[in-house]
């Protein structure tokens, strides 16, 4: 009877052998979208290929991929040929890829760089609004599924490395359509209601619709607007996420959140022997120092022959009173002598003074003046009347006095000679005390040989 039952490694190479013989299982082409992507150290590259129903396990081994021209990457839509086969194990069946090509981008990731590009346009990811982790944290609140492995691994990791920090666990969905909403409402329980000094926001590693939460511009929003700085932990180090972005901190496992949440004790326990030692050897060292200080103070001339260095210094300060008097008596006089300098400088320049000085430069000056005048009125009333006398003689109407007369034609032009008229011309006679209108009778012409 038992020879009926197989064991589960014969069963397994079994389907393996019935898939590696079907030929239409050795020439597949499908189209899919990748997820959970990740490439081993040697070279390999594990991924999940999905559509909107179902996903298969595959990989690409270095060989193959070589020649790719492009970084798959999770969320990009691809072309594959490859071959199913059974990966005995897991027992699982997977696809091995043989060639892969790009085809577009799956609406996940289109959507995660949509709004990665638009939070980062508002400067949610900006250095400037990032809070800084206090030191030593009393209480730390963790928002994550409760069943998970990532709380176990959080307060596990807070407990061994700094066990006097309070932990409270805000249990919240982290998976599913009402995720981002349990989780908004978690931080805001945190920030209003709870006294907390750090929040640990995460969950364990899964594929991109596993984190998608995370990912949703609500979850982003609350933790930009929290006022307890927030560490991220969401997936592996690998998943990256909206909430990391905006994140006070991105830790890459739940694990490594815990370990930034907190300083490690036995660290700091180290930190105080290393401290404490040094301390110790600056105080003997500073102590050593002041001995031999001491040592040579004592030693010093002073304290030998005290008596002897009181004296000494009781001359000296006689010495320097006798020259600080002196020098006093001197700084009085030479302040003295300035004063007096001053005093006869400020009388000169007194107004009263300046004053007197400028009257008496005034009254000179009137003099010299009155004088120069009365030189200058002489000799210019001695010129005019020379002048009135020149013009005197030089007057016409002088000469017309003693009885000459002027004789002007019809025309206004003055008559020198007998030729400028003729008979019944009409002339006017200007004299000294009038004007005759004549009119020409006879002319009589005289000879100049007389």
């Amino acid at each position: 009877m038992k020879d009926k039952y197989l064991t589960v490694t014969a069963l397994t190479r079994y389907l393996k052998r019935k898939m590696d013989t079907d030929p239409h299982l050795r020439n597949v082409w499908l189209r899919g979208e990748i997820s959970n992507f990740k490439q081993h150290s040697r070279g390999h590259m594990y991924m999940t290929i999905k559509d909107e129903q179902a996903r298969m396990q595959s990989v690409m081994f270095a060989g193959n991929n070589r020649s790719l021209k492009f970084r798959p990457e999770n969320g990009m839509n691809v072309l594959i040929k490859g071959e199913i086969s059974v990966y005995e194990a897991h027992g699982q069946y997977q696809l091995y890829i043989q060639d892969m090509e790009p085809d577009g981008i799956g609406a996940l990731y289109l959507a995660y760089e949509q709004l990665k590009e638009k939070l980062s346009k508002q400067g949610y990811f900006n250095p400037e609004y990032k809070k800084a982790l206090p030191l030593f944290p009393e209480r730390i609140g963790i928002i994550t599924s409760p069943t998970g492995a990532a709380v176990r691994d959080i307060i596990t990791t807070i407990k061994r490395r700094y066990p006097i920090a309070a932990l409270t666990v805000i249990p919240v969905l982290v998976q599913g359509p009402n995720a981002a909403k349990s989780v908004v409402e978690a931080i805001e329980t945190a920030n209003n209601r709870l006294s907390l000094d750090v929040l640990i926001v995460g969950r364990g590693g899964g594929s991109i619709e596993e984190l998608w939460c995370f990912n949703e511009e609500i979850v982003a929003e609350a933790i930009f607007k929290s006022t307890t700085p927030i560490i991220s932990a969401v997936g592996h180090e690998t998943d990256t996420t909206i909430s990391d972005f905006v994140a006070d901190l991105r830790a890459p496992t739940p694990t490594a959140a815990g370990e930034i949440a907190v300083q490690s004790q036995d660290e700091l326990f180290e930190s105080i022997r290393k401290n404490r030692k040094t301390v110790q050897r600056e105080l003997e060292r500073l102590l050593t120092t002041h001995q031999k200080e001491l040592k040579q103070l004592k030693q010093s001339y002073a304290f030998r022959y005290p008596e002897q260095l009181i004296k000494q210094k009781e001359q000296a300060l006689d010495t320097a009173v006798d020259s600080l008097t002196k020098g006093v008596s001197n700084q009085v006089r030479t302040l003295q002598e300035r004063y007096r300098n001053l005093h006869n400088r400020i009388a000169l320049q007194h107004p009263n003074e300046k004053i007197n000085r400028a009257g008496d430069r005034l009254i000179e000056m009137k003099k010299r003046q009155n004088a120069s005048m009365s030189q200058i009125l002489q000799r210019k009333t001695t010129e005019w009347s020379s002048l009135i006398d020149k013009l005197t003689l030089l007057n016409p109407l002088e000469t017309m006095k003693r009885g000459f007369a002027l004789p002007y034609s019809s025309k206004g032009e003055l008559i020198k000679s007998v030729k400028d008229v003729e008979k019944k011309d009409y002339i006017e006679v200007t004299l000294a005390d009038g004007k005759l209108n004549c009119q020409v009778q006879d002319i009589e012409e005289e000879s100049n040989d007389r």
